[in-house]
């Protein structure tokens, strides 16, 4: 079919909202035109009659996407308390938000965000006390706030900050460098640079980067012959000293990053786990030298202290451990455990501050700190004030001052201060919020999944609620890549608490809630566990009387995307709402898009063998949709600028549902322009987009909030 046929298709299809009340409503949606598109996999046929919606630079894929926003926001538009909605999110964002500083190049520095700001603002303090000095204000680099920062680093002198930041939500990066003393920005730009730091060393950084995309190819192109550079200050980027690549395998992906001392420049290589390798700084033309080759398992460098990498891994310890390496004996059979493996609890990370080695461990999804002298003795926890999580503790080896943030979800983020020395945590700044937290409770509960694994989770409520059966649950889920769903605040939460609502995390299995075993038992052809898992909670949540299917909405985003759309397929009648947010939906391609291959690792890829082609087939949300399914409420979330699970996986999938769901409820498709995956969207995106799925949600479960206290 000729493309300008195409687009006259596209263009004369109508859009109706017939005016009656939502669960009467009949949705006339925009004809979605169908090529002749097949793919053969192992003999087998596979049609692809949407393939052209891949193509999100073609004016028929813009006008697609402008006639399916206009049907959706012509039914959001029609919900009588939208705008309440909307000036509650707005009402209870509207907080100060300070966050935990950290110690760089001399100087402390923090980010603030004053409530309602796009982006969070960026200070700097000679000391701890000092009248705060703003550095970097990212609301100045674009009028929306679509401008956001990615990379801030500040060099060893503290002379210069080089930052990074995104245009629109995607992941390319540009990089620049701000002099502190002044301001001022130098000339310094560079550009096409995906998931990198800045780490600095003399007079410049390392980075690294891809090289620059076809035109067109800029947000779909497949990412490949990823390069560590050298930028000098003043330099253009086309000067920038290659440091490392390797052509022979262009589809992997390297960091590099400096130890504190200046030593060495740390090499990882990463495809599946990652490989380690190291580069001496302080001798003139030294070669790389390659400590782990394999791609077995994970290593990340917490140090180099004493001619010695203290290393976080993985390597024969499914619940991580640390070890350390002597760069002069990098051999594995010189290797020595300083932390080891604990039996019950996984080692999250490990960060070298205070002459210390602070642990952060993960007890049934929930946080506990553990402080370990250098030879790995065990010296004594910091205490928590309750269940929840905890980050931070960061800082250089000779710091003996470090903060660290905790919250859980009914309880708002407070920074501390603490003595690494003198095991002392004292509150730095806390959450001024206007909501009151007394009223709710956090319990952990743990349910049998089908093969009989008992899974944990997270369910927030009102206390004494009533377990009637008839409490709409919000049920969160993600199920992959070793990513732990641990409590923390969200204030976009407290909309949904507030109104009766009951808020449940499942921490179902492919993450990393118990180590890599958690993680490989749903990857795979084990994937099937993570929907198994999801299925159950809900099951449970009936089953234990806080609901019933009329009253479940579930959400889940990216990873979490492929999970609502595969349980939606699977159990269509448990759930009243699904609310699948910028998913891997096409099982079959993924991995043919910017940097899906990395998640082969998880997936497989449907070129592996005949058996996963079937597998994931099988349960590749697209591909399962069912003409004679009850389907729930949909509403797929996108954005034009995800360059990270391309937008044309939910196109292609919300085109195919609208052309086989024979029923009255809502299947639609809300796609945000100027955003990408989720990082970095300016703060009045976030509460529009909020109050969108808010008010789809209240309506279809036929609910009339509350918008106060």
């Amino acid at each position: 079919m000729k493309r300008s046929q195409l687009l006259t298709q596209v263009v004369l299809s109508g859009i109706v909202l017939f005016a009656c009340k939502p669960s009467e409503t009949k949705f006339n949606y925009p004809m979605t035109v169908k090529v002749d598109s097949v793919d053969t996999y192992f003999g087998q046929p596979v049609p692809d009659p949407y393939r052209w919606l891949e193509d999100d630079q073609s004016a028929q894929t813009g006008e697609w996407v402008k006639q399916q926003n206009a049907v959706t926001f012509g039914y959001l538009d029609s919900i009588p308390f939208r705008e309440k909605v909307r000036d509650r999110l707005t009402q209870i964002w509207n907080y100060p938000k300070t966050y935990a500083p950290w110690k760089s190049g001399g100087k402390y520095f923090f980010a603030k965000n004053n409530g309602l700001q796009n982006q969070s603002v960026y200070y700097m303090m000679e000391k701890l006390g000092d009248e705060p000095v703003e550095v970097l204000d990212p609301n100045l680099l674009s009028a929306d706030g679509t401008v956001s920062l990615t990379a801030f680093s500040v060099s060893d002198d503290g002379r210069y900050l080089g930052y990074g930041i995104s245009r629109g939500g995607s992941d390319w990066n540009e990089f620049f460098v701000r002099d502190l003393s002044t301001g001022k920005d130098l000339s310094d730009h560079l550009k096409w640079i995906k998931f990198s730091g800045i780490s600095w060393y003399g007079d410049g950084f390392f980075y690294n980067r891809y090289p620059q995309p076809r035109a067109g190819d800029e947000l779909k192109g497949t990412n490949s012959d990823s390069r560590i550079y050298f930028h000098k200050l003043g330099d253009s980027q086309e000067k920038d000293v290659l440091v490392y690549e390797d052509p022979q395998h262009p589809n992997w992906s390297f960091g590099g990053s400096v130890t504190d001392d200046l030593k060495l420049l740390i090499i990882t290589e990463s495809t599946s786990g990652n490989a380690l390798y190291y580069k001496r700084l302080d001798q003139p033309n030294a070669s790389v030298v390659k400590v782990v080759e394999d791609f077995e398992n994970d290593y990340s460098v917490v140090e180099h202290i004493n001619g010695w990498l203290y290393v976080h891994t993985n390597y024969q310890a499914p619940r991580y451990q640390l070890i350390r390496i002597d760069v002069n004996n990098p051999a594995r059979e010189n290797w020595q455990v300083v932390i080891p493996e604990s039996e019950t609890d996984v080692l999250r990370g490990v960060t070298a501050v205070g002459g210390s080695l602070v642990g952060n461990y993960m007890r049934d999804a929930h946080s506990v700190v553990k402080v370990f002298d250098l030879k790995g003795d065990y010296r004594h926890d910091v205490e928590m004030p309750s269940l929840g999580s905890v980050g931070g503790f960061g800082g250089k080896l000779t710091d003996d001052i470090t903060f660290y943030t905790f919250s859980s979800y009914t309880y708002p983020a407070v920074v501390y201060k603490y003595d690494v020395v003198k095991n002392h945590s004292e509150v730095y700044s806390t959450t001024a919020l206007d909501f009151n937290f007394d009223h709710y409770e956090t319990k952990q509960v743990f349910y049998t999944s089908k093969d009989g694994t008992q899974i944990p989770m997270f369910v927030v409520a009102k206390k004494g609620i009533t377990l009637d059966g008839n409490n709409p649950v919000w049920l969160y889920g993600y199920g992959g890549f070793n990513v732990s769903l641990n409590p923390g605040f969200d204030v976009r939460r407290l909309v949904w608490l507030e109104n009766g609502g009951v808020y449940a995390v499942a921490n179902i299995r492919g993450g990393g809630e118990y180590g890599e075993k958690w993680h490989k038992d749903g990857t795979l052809m084990n994937k099937q566990n993570v929907f198994d898992d999801f299925i159950a909670a809900a099951q449970y949540l009936i089953d234990q009387k806080y609901t019933n299917p009329s009253k479940i909405a579930i959400q889940g985003g990216s990873n979490g995307g492929l999970l609502i759309g595969a349980v939606v397929n699977q159990a269509p009648g448990l759930f009243r709402v699904a609310l699948p947010a910028v998913g891997v939906m096409d099982m079959l391609r993924y991995h043919k898009f910017t940097i899906g291959r990395f998640w082969a690792t998880d997936y497989g890829t449907s070129e592996d063998s005949e058996a996963m082609f079937d597998y994931l087939k099988g349960y590749s949300p697209l591909h399962n949709i069912s003409s004679s399914a009850a389907y729930p409420a949909v509403l797929v979330t996108t954005a034009d600028h995800d360059d990270r699970v391309v937008p044309a996986h939910s196109f292609k999938y919300i085109a195919t549902l609208q052309e086989h769901y024979k029923g009255v409820n809502p299947v639609m498709i809300r796609i945000e322009s100027q955003a990408g995956h989720g990082a970095g969207m300016p703060t009045s995106k976030i509460i529009d987009e909020w109050t969108d799925l808010y008010s789809f949600t209240f309506d279809q479960m036929g609910m009339e909030p509350y918008m106060g206290k």
